[in-house]
């Protein structure tokens, strides 16, 4: 398989969003996807066929910092009452103080994963939440890398990379996550910033085993902006290509690679049937049930009849 170069990113540049249609040519898309699409359809035990990766679809849901016992209490109810598509992984991360009444309360069908870790063993760090401590309250993930983590609170790569590697060293899964803000996609720099960003996991990271990437581009978080399928799908391939040519063809194969910016119940289906998009993180439309199910169930557009 050709590896992307320089001169076929400097093509890509810059990669601007739409709310409507990509505006990327579709001959210079069709390029792009040959170029950097790890692997030809296949055919799976359920008929999936436009899956790149191996891995089973993944839907996570970020709670951020959202909620109420009330609310909450409603929102597992409706989680409960779902009816979801048996072949995908479900998971919720739930404000740190809420983590254990939806751990009692929310059927064992769906996991629970923190929205945040500290960096190595607790001790004398005030206001931080342990790795051991979250296992022991019963999460099996933790999202790490979060663009608000990076942006607003200031973490870096190496130091996401740190925390991953001690995440996943005590054996809590990661939903790593990676993307580019608005100025440096239109400064064409979509790719740079995303494979530094994975390089750093890579750098710390004993294994790829238990990470899920997570690619959100800032831009799309919480603006109702959404990279088209055909965008999204095109950073999702020269992610996994990335992975093949850094790691290892079996890592890129294994990793799952889910999308989040503005995923809703109206827009996931035609992410879903893209290629290389092996499921979402949900901001804001995993506080609603209903319409987070709807998501789950996306699953079936990647299906066809055996």
């Amino acid at each position: 398989m050709a590896a992307v170069s320089s001169s076929l990113a400097s093509q890509l540049s810059p990669l601007r969003f739409s709310t409507s249609k990509s505006d990327i040519s579709h001959s210079l898309f069709h390029n792009v996807h040959s170029q950097i699409r790890l692997a030809s359809s296949r055919k799976g035990s359920r008929g999936v066929v436009t899956m790149a990766g191996s891995g089973k679809f993944f839907v996570g849901g970020n709670w951020k910092c959202n909620g109420t016992k009330e609310s909450i209490s409603k929102l597992v109810s409706d989680l409960n009452n779902a009816k979801l598509e048996d072949d995908v992984d479900v998971v919720v991360a739930p404000p740190f103080v809420y983590i254990d009444q939806v751990k009692s309360s929310l059927a064992p069908r769906i996991e629970i994963s923190a929205q945040n870790s500290w960096v190595s063993k607790g001790g004398a760090f005030t206001g931080e939440i342990s790795v051991e401590q979250l296992k022991d309250i019963g999460c099996k993930w933790v999202i790490l890398g979060h663009s608000e983590r990076r942006h607003i609170i200031g973490e870096d790569d190496q130091f996401i990379g740190r925390k991953a590697a001690y995440a996943l060293s005590e054996g809590l899964g990661v939903i790593a996550c990676i993307g580019e803000l608005l100025e440096e996609r239109e400064a064409g720099k979509t790719f740079d910033v995303c494979f530094e960003q994975l390089k750093a996991y890579a750098d710390a990271v004993p294994s790829w085993d238990g990470i899920v990437i997570a690619y959100e581009p800032v831009w799309a978080i919480g603006t109702g902006k959404v990279a088209t399928p055909e965008q999204a799908q095109e950073v999702h391939a020269a992610i996994r290509d990335w992975l093949k040519k850094n790691v290892s063809p079996e890592v890129a194969s294994k990793t799952r690679i889910i999308y989040g910016g503005s995923v809703n119940g109206s827009n996931c289906a035609d992410l879903a049937k893209k290629e290389d998009i092996d499921g979402f993180l949900v901001g804001g439309a995993s506080l609603k049930g209903p319409e987070f199910g709807t998501i789950v169930n996306s699953v079936t557009a990647k299906k066809v009849a055996a």
